[in-house]
């Protein structure tokens, strides 16, 4: 079973930066791809970004295009999400999933999830 814990989030003011954490046991995360997801009040889970089981390919949502950046430290078995140009309506909760499917931007693909971890973005 794999195990996946965020760390990371906080305040922050629009135009900073921050950067998640989040770290898997359990199972070898480099055998899943990685996606960061994140739900802010009233709104659906969306998706943010994947990272492929080799590390070889990401894609990103629109959204965050440009900005964040998803990445991994196969060493530490830690997956990351540099998160840069933040802006009110990045508030949110962040979390991060594995999954055994490929190029997949569902949330229901997802198996395994983070417990998330909360990003506020305010001036």
């Amino acid at each position: 079973q794999l195990q996946l814990v965020e760390s990371g989030g906080g305040s922050v003011q629009p135009g900073g930066s921050l950067r998640l954490s989040c770290a898997a046991s359990g199972r070898t995360f480099s055998s899943y791809a990685m996606g960061w997801f994140r739900q802010a009040p009233g709104k659906e889970r969306e998706f943010l970004a994947y990272l492929t089981s080799t590390g070889g390919r990401t894609y990103y949502d629109n959204s965050v295009k440009d900005r964040f950046t998803i990445y991994a430290d196969n060493s530490k078995n830690t997956v990351y999400l540099q998160m840069n140009r933040l802006k009110l309506e990045d508030t949110a909760v962040y979390y991060c999933a594995a999954s055994q499917k490929l190029w997949t931007t569902v949330s229901s693909d997802y198996p395994y999830w983070g417990q998330g971890t909360q990003v506020t973005v305010s001036s």
